[in-house]
């Protein structure tokens, strides 16, 4: 089988492992407060991650940079095992955290079996440890803060304008064209009235139909629920980039043979990333929604707009920050808002183990892989 060949099984594969993984960062707040099922939350994160990994073609490419260029000293000739160890490292360390439960970060997987199959490949000098340190390690260890920190900030902000909005519902009258809030004590008052047919009215909503009106209805569930679908798809943009450019590592510039190729393949990861979500996305998934700390669904809401914030700014910016140590990191920091027993520290311990371990069990696995590749190539 050709080495290019090769790759790009490989490729596939780790998209696929990031899949299993990774869904469940964007979609264990609708099972954790309850909105959902399991099945229905993550068929809901697949499609917006393929979404997602779709649209970073266009807003991405600052990330596809990051991963492919300037990590390999200028000038050395990089074997061709090196790509495909690195690819092995990183895929058999998400498989098996998948498959045991623990949330782990393929960025990190990824950066470890660079590191280990590097320092085997082509020594440490071959390796340019300033960008590896300024442009991926230190955006992974300081998002896990970053996260805490606004989710702290952030969710008391969400859990007040929540908590005047609860209660209290918007409901569209077609009939008059109108706007009307109804209290809890089934008090109304009119907000908009258009007399021009065709004017748009929208809504917003949860006792109109216990008030007897009907119409488009959108509630802080509904939000919640766009809050995990825009989360899903920043997880997309900001995973898919890092899993392409090992098609590119060591290259003098990335490069694609064309537009067409690169869409192409652009579009098998987006594929074996919502595949993998699909069929392999649940045990993380458990241990997220069910296992850190009890949410309702506007602490759900904090979590996933924390997360998606940053991580679509720091994947546009081209800064590898880790969905799994983001979303974490804000549930976190909620169940820390509820009180210190509020969070079960066992599972947060196994947690944050599983991520010290992510670095030096990719970088193993990955120098075996070339250790065995680079006599069988």
């Amino acid at each position: 089988m050709e080495v290019s060949l090769l790759s790009l099984l490989l490729v596939l594969a780790l998209a696929y492992a990031n899949g299993t993984n990774d869904v469940s960062k964007a979609i264990a707040t609708l099972v954790g407060s309850g909105i959902t099922n399991y099945r229905t939350a993550i068929l809901w994160g697949t499609v917006w991650t393929v979404a997602g990994a779709g649209l970073s073609a266009f807003v991405a490419s600052a990330m596809l940079k990051t991963f492919s260029k300037g990590l390999i000293q200028a000038g050395i000739a990089t074997p061709p095992a090196l790509a495909l160890a690195i690819l092995i490292g990183a895929i058999g360390w998400v498989l098996v955290a998948s498959r045991t439960g623990l949330p782990v970060s393929t960025t990190h997987a990824l950066t470890g079996a660079l590191v280990g199959a590097g320092l085997v490949a082509i020594g440490s000098d071959g390796l340019t440890w300033s960008a590896i340190t300024q442009k991926i390690a230190l955006p992974l260890l300081l998002s896990p803060v970053l996260a805490l920190s606004l989710s702290l900030v952030l969710h008391p902000v969400i859990r007040f304008i929540a908590g005047r909005w609860e209660g209290t519902c918007l409901c569209v009258m077609p009939e008059s064209r109108a706007v009307v809030t109804i209290d809890e004590r089934g008090n109304t008052r009119t907000l908009f009235q258009t007399s021009a047919l065709g004017r748009p009215v929208v809504a917003v909503p949860s006792q109109c139909d216990r008030a007897g009106l009907r119409g488009m209805t959108v509630g802080l569930d509904t939000i919640h629920w766009i809050s995990s679908g825009l989360t899903s798809l920043a997880r997309g943009v900001n995973d898919a980039p890092k899993i392409l450019a090992m098609l590119l590592l060591g290259s003098a510039v990335a490069s694609w043979p064309s537009v067409t190729v690169q869409l192409g393949t652009l579009a098998a990861v987006a594929f074996a990333m919502g595949l993998g979500s699909y069929i392999g996305g649940f045990r993380v998934t458990e241990v997220l929604a069910e296992k850190v700390t009890r949410m309702d669904h506007i602490e759900g809401l904090s979590a996933n707009l924390t997360t998606s914030l940053l991580v679509l700014v720091s994947a546009t910016m081209g800064l590898p920050v880790s969905t799994t140590h983001v979303s974490s990191s804000a549930i976190i920091g909620i169940g820390v808002l509820k009180g210190l027993r509020a969070v079960r520290w066992t599972t947060v311990r196994d947690m944050v183990l599983a991520w010290v371990a992510t670095l030096p069990a990719a970088g193993i696995l990955a120098a075996l892989a070339y250790l065995i590749l680079s006599r069988l190539l």
